[in-house]
C-alpha cells in the first residue's frame, strides 16, 4: 500500500491523536501518499448538534493544520486536504457553497445516513431485513455518483442488509453498475475488518467484481497506529483477490474542480 485517502481527526469526536501521530505512522509504513477526509461539517438546522462530524466552526482549523503538515512534510510523503461526507439532498448546494471557501482537493462518499440525519435520523449501518431501505440507500448513493463529485465510495457495503438474497442482488448491482458506469472506484474499508463489522462484505464484492468495479482499498483511520496495518492490508488485498479486484494503489487527486 503506497497511498490511503480515508483518514480522520479528532474533530469528528469520535477519533483519537494529532494529525501528526497519523502522518508519522503513514511514514512508519512507507506510504508515498496520505489523504485526511475528516467528517465534514453540514449546514444542518440550527440547534441540531452532531456527534459524529467536525463543527462548522472547526473547519479553519482543519484546514490550516492539514495544509501546514502538507508543507512541513512535503519532501517525505504526500499529503492532501479532504473530506468525507453524505449525499444529503435537501442541504447539499448549502455544503457546496460553504466548502467553496476552502482549497479541499477530494471528497470521499460515506452514506452513514438515509435521507438526512436530521429528518430520518435512519443510520445506514442499523441491521435491516427492509428492501425498501437498501433500496433507499442505494438510490442515494447512486444519486451522489451522479453529481460527480466523490473521488470514490467509501465503504459501499455498508448498509447492514440481512433480507432476501434475490433483493440483496437486485440492489447491490444496481450501486455497482451505477459505479462501473461513472469509473468511480469502491473501497473495501479496513476498519470494517479489523472491527469485525459487517462489511466488507464477500457477497458484495463478488458482485462487485462480476460487474468489472474498480477497487481500492482504505484505511478509514480513526487511531494513528491504523494508518498503517499491514495485516489487515493484507485481509483486503486477499478479498480483491478473490472476487478478481486488483486495487489501485494512486488515484487522480488534483484540485478542488470537484467543487
Amino acid at each position: 500500500m503506497i497511498a490511503n485517502y480515508h483518514t480522520h481527526t479528532w474533530r469528528c469526536h469520535h477519533a483519537k491523536g494529532t494529525e501528526r501521530e497519523y502522518v508519522e505512522r503513514a511514514i512508519e509504513g512507507g506510504l508515498k501518499i496520505l489523504g485526511f477526509s475528516d467528517h465534514t461539517p453540514y449546514p444542518l438546522p440550527a440547534g441540531y448538534h452532531s456527534p459524529n462530524r467536525m463543527e462548522m466552526d472547526k473547519m479553519d482549523g482543519y484546514v490550516d493544520t492539514v495544509l501546514s503538515l502538507k508543507k512541513e512534510y512535503q519532501a517525505v510523503i504526500e499529503i492532501h486536504l479532504g473530506l468525507e461526507t453524505e449525499y444529503y439532498p435537501a442541504y447539499w448546494e448549502k455544503l457546496l457553497d460553504f466548502l467553496s471557501d476552502y482549497p479541499v482537493e477530494y471528497m470521499l462518499l460515506g452514506q452513514h445516513f438515509l435521507e438526512n440525519e436530521v429528518d430520518s435520523n435512519i443510520s445506514s449501518g442499523q441491521e435491516t431485513s427492509d428492501g425498501a431501505r437498501l433500496k433507499q440507500y442505494v438510490d442515494q448513493c447512486t444519486e451522489a455518483m451522479e453529481t460527480g463529485r466523490f473521488l470514490y465510495v467509501a465503504h459501499p457495503d455498508l448498509l447492514n442488509f440481512t433480507g432476501d438474497a434475490e433483493v440483496f442482488e437486485r440492489e447491490y448491482r444496481r450501486l455497482c453498475r451505477k459505479a462501473r458506469e461513472l469509473d468511480i472506484p469502491l473501497e473495501i474499508n479496513m476498519l470494517g475488518l479489523w472491527d469485525h463489522r459487517p462489511y466488507p462484505r464477500e457477497d458484495f464484492w463478488k458482485i462487485a467484481g462480476e460487474e468489472g468495479c474498480r477497487a481500492v482499498i482504505g484505511c478509514d483511520a480513526h487511531l494513528p497506529e491504523n494508518a498503517w496495518r499491514p495485516d489487515i492490508e493484507q485481509l483486503a488485498v486477499e478479498m480483491a483477490r478473490r472476487n478478481h479486484l486488483t486495487p489501485e494503489e494512486w488515484l487522480p487527486v488534483g484540485s478542488m474542480s470537484l467543487l
